[in-house]
């Protein structure tokens, strides 16, 4: 990244520990997305990527060091609020609420920011189009295909227009098909809402799809092309 650009996020020393520092899953990780980029973060199992997003996400917090978010210190951010609004999280298995329909389910992630239900319906009704979904906006999840359910995990996490998407192994459980539109689907909506996303992927086919990849092992950045 140049030092022009304008920093989404920013990581500065980074260390997670575990069990009592028995563990450490992150050793002094130093890494800064560009606003609006798409960065692949790859490596094997173990080696701290997933760990990375979350901290990202605000789902736990680094044992030293500094993440900034637009800036911002993202330990005195208000938690509840930035991961209600700030992110938008895709997991590789979806969490989502099978009793309800396509529709409800992106529904429910703005039940808190104050738009009326016609609103909110309208809303998840463009985004589901957005993903290719508006035929099944009545189907419960356990009607849908792999990728279908991935692509409305998607449209939910945009559900309160998050400036930041992070995505968890998000093709791992889906077919080569699937996976593919998955990521293409990233890309549309990179360009059309300058969505900053950060993926994790022990998978360099899957990588490829970013702009730019870096590579971890055992706790650290290993590799990362020049900017």
């Amino acid at each position: 990244m140049s030092e022009s650009a304008a920093a989404a996020v920013e990581l500065a020393g980074v260390t997670k520990s575990f069990d009592h520092g028995v563990i450490r899953a992150l050793d002094g990780v130093n890494l800064a997305v560009a606003d609006g980029d798409f960065l692949a973060i790859t490596g094997p199992s173990g080696c701290g990527k997933s760990t990375l997003l979350h901290l990202v996400a605000g789902l736990d917090r680094p044992t030293s060091g500094q993440i900034r978010v637009h800036g911002r210190d993202l330990a005195l951010m208000d938690g509840d609020r930035y991961r209600r609004t700030g992110v938008g999280l895709v997991f590789q298995f979806h969490n989502l609420l099978p009793h309800l329909s396509a529709l409800a389910n992106v529904e429910v992630a703005m039940f808190s920011n104050g738009l009326t239900h016609r609103q909110q319906s309208d809303k998840a009704r463009e985004l589901l189009a957005a993903v290719g979904l508006a035929p099944k906006e009545g189907a419960k999840p356990p009607r849908l295909a792999g990728g279908e359910r991935q692509r409305l995990a998607i449209a939910r996490a945009l559900a309160n227009d998050p400036s930041i998407l992070l995505a968890d192994e998000p093709t791992g459980s889906l077919d080569t098909e699937s996976a593919q539109l998955v990521l293409e689907l990233f890309t549309v909506i990179r360009r059309a809402r300058g969505v900053t996303i950060l993926m994790v992927t022990h998978d360099m086919h899957v990588a490829s799809a970013a702009e730019r990849v870096v590579s971890m092992r055992d706790g650290r950045i290993v590799t990362e092309p020049p900017s």
